[in-house]
């Protein structure tokens, strides 16, 4: 399938309200019937480090069968990241992706924001998660994993990558300008989704959710209030646009220590 419709689902999310964000969130992706995926902000379900009290909730838990039920309904990929309980009985920031027959695959942020004390919180992850969806490669990363390059390089051979975040507004031109980086450097369509409004701690979220081709290219941005919007992408597009300018192939080659 060469074209992709996305839905860019940038949500102002309800503090501490698991509950109220999957009512309101459902509510915002009818907005955008007809997508082939929809993206969801980081930690959708309680806001940035808004599990901070609560029951640690497991991952056959709640919003997962809630994912599960979306993504049924609407004949289409669900995704976004939650607080969730881990094997070991700790937490992580969980990136789920889940296909329309219930099949699920996950990646767990592996850079957490330390700034903000999200380590001492969460469990960070070490593994990168691809997944095929309609005949495109998609990379799943989380909001701070965008600042590393190294970690972020198409060495998969991802078409799409995917940050879902929750970025305050103070930084919002290092949103915009790492966004358009990722994209350029690594010949990939490069998707942002963030969240707008205020949490329980009193930070401000910009949105500007966006997305990026592989040239650099902004195709859609949002603004700073809550809001839908699908876009399409080209697959053969973007296979054209390497063929043309086939950087990739000179590229350094890099050993990551985990």
């Amino acid at each position: 399938m060469s074209k992709l419709r996305l839905a860019l689902v940038q949500a102002e999310l309800r503090w501490q309200d698991p509950a109220a964000n999957r009512s309101h969130l459902e509510d915002l992706m009818d907005r955008s019937a007809g997508a082939d995926l929809y993206v969801l902000p980081e930690t959708f379900t309680t806001g940035f480090l808004g599990d901070q009290g609560c029951a640690i909730e497991p991952f056959d838990g709640p919003t997962v069968e809630w994912m599960r039920e979306q993504a049924q309904r609407r004949g289409a990929a669900v995704t976004g990241s939650v607080a969730l309980g881990d094997e070991e009985g700790g937490r992580r920031n969980r990136m789920v992706f889940v296909r329309p027959d219930g099949d699920l695959a996950w990646y767990d942020k592996r850079h957490l924001f330390s700034f903000g004390g999200e380590d001492k919180r969460y469990a960070a992850g070490d593994t990168h998660t691809m997944v095929d969806w309609l005949g495109w490669k998609i990379d799943l990363q989380v909001c701070y994993d965008l600042r590393f390059p190294v970690w972020c390089r198409n060495d998969r051979g991802f078409d799409l990558q995917l940050f879902v975040a929750n970025w305050p507004s103070p930084r919002v031109e290092a949103w915009r300008l790492l966004l358009r980086a990722r994209a350029v450097e690594n010949q990939a369509f490069v998707v942002g989704v963030n969240r707008t409004g205020q949490d329980g701690k009193g930070k401000d979220y910009p949105g500007r959710s966006v997305v990026v081709d592989a040239g650099g290219e902004r195709l859609v941005e949002l603004g700073d209030t809550e809001s839908v919007e699908t876009v399409t992408l080209d697959l053969a597009a973007l296979h054209d646009f390497r063929r043309d300018f086939p950087f990739l192939q000179d590229r350094d080659r890099y050993t990551l220590d985990r």
